[in-house]
């Protein structure tokens, strides 16, 4: 599905001309308690976020997104009838934040009184052109050109007053992505973005950080779950509790078909040893382990391939895969089904201001990985040894994260005002950051 740039620019993205507005209009909201919490969004030329998205179909080695950019980026409906569901493509969270960024109800045209300052600038789309397309040999010029604007173009006092500390931005991939050491002659996968001095300072909500995120801060994935009301929350959340939960637990991913020892395999062969027990059948499962292959990105934008499984499997298996991450970590909590981490990076050392780190055992299972690989640890044992009444605590408690780790639709209805998702959550965790940011430096 092709979508001309005229089009696409014209009809989906009217962002640039319609910030000024919105942000007056939510200004003079007089029920908006925002002490500490007013936001300017910095006036970027197109070049920097919507012009990016004409070279859609450009990168062949990557994708062609075009079809992913509809709806701000939360790509088409599944199908026609459907309110919630969508082919979201996790690497349209630039698109998505934007969005919501115009609705945010502390919005400030005077940037000397903003507590925060949003870059509205697309780094993981304009990074594609480094690591697919023709600048590969040129990474490390990612974003000079955003910072020759910022610093000496626009209103150099905007950045210079806090030497970017108060600014923020969304960079819509694993933090690994952006920081290939600028010493690396040719270069070798990544771009150095955050490796550059220039943006040292500034916060990166990112889809994975590092083990050490000065700069960044892991977000959710996005999922294909955005509801437009409270309602269809919760009606989603009732469907996902009464789900009859049939199989043991599922897998949904590819990998594991070499022979070297790794956890992917592992989990393989434990799937394909799929025999029904007398155990299995009096624990009320009939499956241990549905095997959902998700090779050659196949589940990417089609969640029903994913979602039935997940929904009928007490646990969801997620291991790591080329990074410690995965999106599958949020569909298995939309669809009520207890995550099993292998290591901690995977998770509880990434979203610390969506899923407190101190609360894990709540609502996840941990399993060493080097044990099931190495020491041939069965995960079934591990799971069916967990009491029911500890299980069902647990997916109750999962469907408690649900509204905080999901994106719910762009332009929703009054009734979201009292309510809170990821990106409400992101917000606020940007702007403590922040502030403790600035308190430090003024204390030096």
């Amino acid at each position: 599905m092709a979508i001309k740039p005229t089009i696409l620019i014209t009809l989906i993205f009217l962002l640039a001309n319609s910030v000024v507005s919105q942000q007056s209009d939510l200004e003079s909201d007089p029920t908006s308690d925002c002490t500490g919490r007013l936001i300017y969004i910095r006036r970027l030329p197109t070049q920097f976020n919507t012009d990016l998205l004409t070279n859609c179909s450009e990168y062949p080695l990557f994708d062609d997104f075009c079809p992913y950019l509809a709806n701000h980026g939360l790509g088409l409906k599944t199908h026609n009838r459907s309110h919630s569901w969508y082919r979201t493509d996790p690497f349209m969270l630039e698109l998505i934040f934007h969005r919501r960024m115009q609705e945010y109800p502390c919005l400030t045209s005077d940037p000397e009184s903003a507590d925060a300052i949003y870059l509205p600038y697309y780094a993981g789309i304009d990074s594609l052109r480094y690591l697919y397309g023709p600048d590969s040999n040129s990474s490390f010029e990612h974003g000079l050109n955003l910072f020759q604007f910022i610093r000496h173009f626009d209103s150099p006092h905007i950045w210079g007053r806090n030497s970017g500390h108060d600014h923020f931005l969304v960079m819509a991939r694993p933090a690994w992505d952006f920081t290939q050491p600028l010493s690396n002659d040719p270069p070798i996968w990544g771009t150095s973005f955050l490796e550059l001095p220039e943006f040292f300072n500034v916060t990166a909500l990112t889809l994975e950080s590092r083990a050490w995120p000065w700069q960044e801060q892991a977000v959710p994935y996005p999922t294909s779950f955005h509801p437009p009301s409270a309602a269809f929350l919760q009606s989603w959340i009732v469907r996902a509790r009464r789900s009859r939960r049939t199989t043991l637990m599922a897998f949904a991913g590819g990998g594991g078909v070499s022979q070297s020892p790794n956890i992917r395999r592992s989990i393989r062969l434990q799937c394909e040893n799929n025999s029904t027990d007398m155990v299995i059948v009096s624990a009320g499962y009939s499956k241990l382990c549905e095997f959902v292959d998700c090779s050659n990105g196949i589940c990417e934008h089609d969640p029903i391939r994913f979602m039935r499984p997940m929904l009928q499997s007490t646990f969801c298996l997620q291991p790591p895969g080329d990074t410690p991450s995965r999106r599958s970590t949020f569909d298995s909590i939309v669809a009520g089904c207890i995550p099993v981490f292998f290591e901690e990076m995977s998770a509880k050392l990434q979203y610390r201001w969506h899923m407190p780190d101190d609360q894990y055992g709540e609502f996840s299972v941990f399993i060493p990985k080097e044990e099931v690989v190495f020491k041939g640890l069965k995960i079934v044992d591990v799971l069916m040894g967990i009491p029911r009444a500890e299980v069902r605590r647990m997916r109750e408690r999962v469907l408690e994260l649900l509204p905080r780790v999901m994106y719910r639709k762009h332009g929703t209805s009054v009734d979201w005002r009292t309510k809170i998702d990821a990106f409400d959550i992101a917000i606020e965790g940007t702007l403590q950051r922040i502030k403790s940011r600035l308190k430090q430096l003024a204390a030096q």
